[in-house]
């Protein structure tokens, strides 16, 4: 029996790959997050933040991509969403991670992939790019940590309530 071998003609460049899971999901989701707790300017201002350091961190690896040190995103998500709101620092700091790194990171470093040598640039894979959905899980954990334990309005007046009887 013949089998015939199919042939991979390879295009020169780099091709961009856009991750459901890494990119796609945590945008929506850090999306919805922002309109439900209403991080109108405290959320521009983490998402800013973030990308700033994210893109002035990533450096370029030839054959690789676009590198990022680890831990460095996730610790600076927490200290700013701790900072601009410890009420909704979870929430800030899934939205402020993830998008922060997704920005910074990813998408103002995209110039620089051609010249790589990396045959794709997985933006939110674990590919050459890699760290949006770890930004915003780590994040969420360190700013909920080191946040104040949430109480509702209701909840204080009744303990202020009982503290008059």
């Amino acid at each position: 029996m013949h089998y015939i071998i199919p042939e991979i003609i390879r295009q020169p460049g780099t091709t961009i790959a856009v991750n459901v899971g890494g990119a796609l999901i945590p945008g929506i989701l850090s999306v919805y997050l922002y309109i439900r707790n209403q991080l109108w300017v405290s959320g521009i201002i983490g998402i800013i933040v973030v990308a700033a350091i994210c893109h002035w961190l990533a450096t370029p690896v030839p054959g690789l991509g676009i590198a990022l040190p680890v831990f460095v995103p996730p610790l600076t998500t927490a200290a700013v969403a701790l900072v601009l709101s410890r009420r909704h620092a979870g929430a800030l700091a899934y939205v402020s991670g993830s998008l922060g790194t997704l920005i910074g990171a990813d998408l103002l470093n995209l110039h620089q992939v051609e010249g790589l040598g990396a045959p794709v640039a997985s933006i939110g894979g674990a590919g050459t790019f890699d760290g949006i959905f770890l930004t915003g899980i780590l994040g969420v954990l360190l700013a909920s940590i080191f946040a104040p334990p949430y109480r509702s309005d209701d909840q204080v007046d009744i303990r202020r309530t009982r503290a008059h009887f």
